[in-house]
């Protein structure tokens, strides 16, 4: 068997290169992969295309990369809640693809089913239309999307094993699933890490074949992004 476990994110990020573009799971903050955020953080890899739902907020996940600009392209849906974000785009400081959330969604799915490309009616009419190819379905207009691919893909899990299977809990499961398959590399950090064996086969999200890394993070987080509270009646 292949040996997926590496003791830490530092280990698991190491030879991610200037330039390298990454897909990296989460939505909102939820299921992001803080652990090795952190890593890529501390280890200063720079010119990195990030493709991910959101950007995360100032001071946590996505947000701390955008600030010590090591981002050099978000490929996003939703990026409303980081004023950097917003910063660096008017200024010209960061090339961005702004997609409907749909659109990302199905691109990371096709990349990791191996489908180069499909036909959505998503955005015709709008900017995302630019340069892209058009087609009539049943009397309706669809753009032509490509899928996509990274060079690595970074990815948050519940509990996962030594073989690389990970099971995802609740709303945290969201993009990591597809992003896992994917990745020309994908590595998972999870919140435990049991031998190859204990999970049951028929609860596992993302099979093993799909990572080629795998540790078990620490000190998660676990950010509530807007914070609703009703009144006392």
């Amino acid at each position: 068997m292949i040996d997926k476990v590496v003791d830490n994110a530092a280990t698991a990020i190491k030879d991610i290169h200037e330039n390298a573009v990454l897909m990296l799971g989460g939505f909102g903050l939820c299921g992001i992969p803080e652990n090795s955020i952190q890593a890529l953080l501390k280890q200063g890899t720079k010119g990195l295309t990030c493709i991910s739902n959101n950007a995360g907020v100032d001071d946590f996940g996505i947000g701390l990369l955008l600030k010590t600009r090591q981002v050099k392209k978000m490929i996003s849906s939703y990026v409303g809640e980081n004023a950097e974000f917003e910063r660096q785009l008017l200024a010209g400081e960061l090339e961005v693809d702004l997609l409907p959330q749909g659109t990302l969604a199905e691109r990371i799915r096709a990349g990791g089913a191996g489908i180069p490309a499909f036909y959505t009616p998503a955005g015709y009419g709008t900017e995302v239309a630019e340069g892209k190819e058009t087609r009539e379905f049943n009397g309706k207009m669809h753009l032509l999307e490509s899928w996509l691919l990274a060079d690595y893909s970074l990815v948050k899990a519940w509990k996962g094993d030594t073989e690389g299977n990970l099971i995802y809990k609740g709303t945290a499961r969201n993009f990591n699933p597809m992003m896992a398959a994917a990745g020309k590399i994908t590595i998972a950090e999870v919140e435990e890490l049991v031998p190859a064996g204990e999970l049951d086969p028929n609860t596992i999200h993302t099979p093993g074949i799909y990572v080629q890394r795998i540790f078990q993070g620490k000190a998660y987080e676990k950010r509530i992004e807007q914070r609703t509270v009703s009144s006392p009646s």
